[in-house]
């Protein structure tokens, strides 16, 4: 009998949670990993997965989608578009609310090989119509509805969303803020806000949140962004970012500007995270998929073991997994991304058809779930 069941031979293991940039074989065993040493024999396991030329490591972990297909009108099927694209980790961010979650549940997250987290919208209806915004009528954040679902669902909801764009809350986008930090403050759990195009000011709204909240599309190029009329990023956003509020890019169909990125940067306003915002609007362009998102970090001049970084470990800790996933120390989840990283001319475009020519993209090979390499035609 084998010792492993399967190793990944011959890669460079990028992973940040150790600090490892080096060649080493990865193997694993019983679902989790079981070994990260510079040559294991092949002899040693049942399957062997050839990484040469290649880079190895945690499974990507996003920690913004919409995979609530056929209910929530951003969604898409999970499995094609995460794990069979090196995302082994997902958190749905508010497609659904207290009222459309159990089927959530029921038929989306426990039937899919991806392993699937939830933000619950505050919106007891979640993000159903493309017309009629969730919050227009704040009844719908109802704290009481939210905060039993959550309750009852402990291991899937993280926390709570909300959507604070004017066309999906009027002028109560403060109101419905609160009331989401008392749900999550009820739950135990963080908040995200979706900001862009607000009533109110995004560093005001940033104001309120508290250490480890998340705003996702910090790099939006709407009305009420991240930095004043004269590009210089807002003292209220810098400070929370020090106070530990996390700033996730969520690049989206409409919130992420290469412009503003390139200005954030140079002021030092790095983001915390790295999220796709995939959904059906975007998943043909501009986004794509995670590491179409990552690759367009990598021009933007972020090292290659930050990307993987920001998507793996950093995410990890923000939804309170740090142990279990987003790393590839031996007993954690059995979760890694094989990906090449292409050398060429490559042409990205950020949420407002702006375009770049880059040099580098990341290439998806193989996905490593649960100890075993993902074939659809076996899940």
């Amino acid at each position: 009998m084998a010792k492993y069941e399967l190793i990944i031979k011959g890669g460079t293991v990028v992973d940040p949670s150790q600090s490892i940039h080096e060649r080493q074989d990865v193997a694993f065993n019983y679902g989790k990993v079981a070994a990260v040493e510079p040559d294991i024999s092949d002899n040693l396991a049942n399957e062997i997965v050839d990484a040469t030329d290649a880079i190895v490591t945690p499974g990507l972990v996003d920690l913004h989608v919409h995979v609530y297909w056929g209910v929530g009108h951003y969604g898409i099927e999970a499995d094609p578009t995460q794990v069979a694209q090196g995302v082994t980790t997902a958190v749905d961010a508010g497609s659904a609310g207290a009222w459309t979650f159990p089927a959530f549940r029921r038929y989306v997250m426990e039937r899919s090989a991806t392993r699937l987290y939830a933000l619950l919208n505050i919106s007891s209806m979640g993000m159903i119509s493309p017309k009629i915004g969730e919050l227009e009528d704040l009844r719908w954040a109802d704290v009481e509805d939210a905060t039993s679902v959550g309750r009852a669902n402990p291991d899937h909801i993280l926390g709570i969303k909300v959507r604070l764009s004017q066309p999906l809350t009027a002028d109560h986008d403060v109101d419905s803020l609160k009331r989401a930090i008392e749900a999550a403050e009820e739950l135990g759990k963080f908040v995200m806000i979706h900001v862009g195009n607000s009533f109110t000011p995004m560093h005001e709204l940033v104001g309120m949140l508290r250490p480890g909240d998340v705003v996702t599309h910090a790099y939006h190029g709407s009305a009420h962004g991240a930095m004043d009329d004269s590009g210089r990023v807002y003292d209220g956003i810098v400070e929370a970012q020090k106070r530990g509020v996390v700033f996730d890019i969520g690049h989206g169909r409409g919130s992420f500007s290469f412009a503003l990125a390139e200005k954030a940067l140079a002021q030092n306003f790095l983001p915390d995270n790295i999220s796709s915002d995939l959904h059906i609007y975007n998943i043909e362009g501009p986004v794509h998929d995670q590491l179409s998102t990552l690759s367009k970090f990598l021009h933007l001049g972020l090292s290659l073991d930050e990307v993987i970084r920001l998507s793996t470990s950093a995410t990890a800790k923000t939804i309170g997994h740090a142990d279990e996933i987003g790393t590839l120390k031996p007993g954690a989840e059995g979760d890694a991304t094989v990906m090449r990283v292409s050398e060429g001319k490559f042409t990205f475009v950020d949420s407002l058809d702006a375009t770049v020519e880059g040099s580098r993209e990341l290439e998806h090979v193989a996905t490593i779930r649960g100890g075993k390499l993902y074939k659809p035609y076996l899940w």
